[in-house]
């Protein structure tokens, strides 16, 4: 392996009882698909489509959800 190592982090979590997946991007951005390939082409596209994340305060488990554009 060359190179500088990296301390980005991507994060792709099952919401449990769902068919729903929870991205969240090293920069903290979140996003929620069912599409685990939509999510991953999110994540590695950074920063295109990343904007800050708003708490949805509808969202009953508190998740925060990017808008889309």
């Amino acid at each position: 392996m060359s190179g500088t190592p990296t301390a980005e982090v991507y994060r792709i979590d099952w919401l449990p009882g769902t068919d729903v997946l929870h991205g969240v991007c090293h920069c903290g951005a979140e996003r929620t698909s069912e599409d685990p390939v939509e999510l991953w082409q999110w994540m590695l596209a950074h920063p295109s489509g990343h904007h800050p994340a708003d708490l949805v305060e509808d969202d009953p488990n508190g998740h925060r959800k990017e808008p889309r554009s």
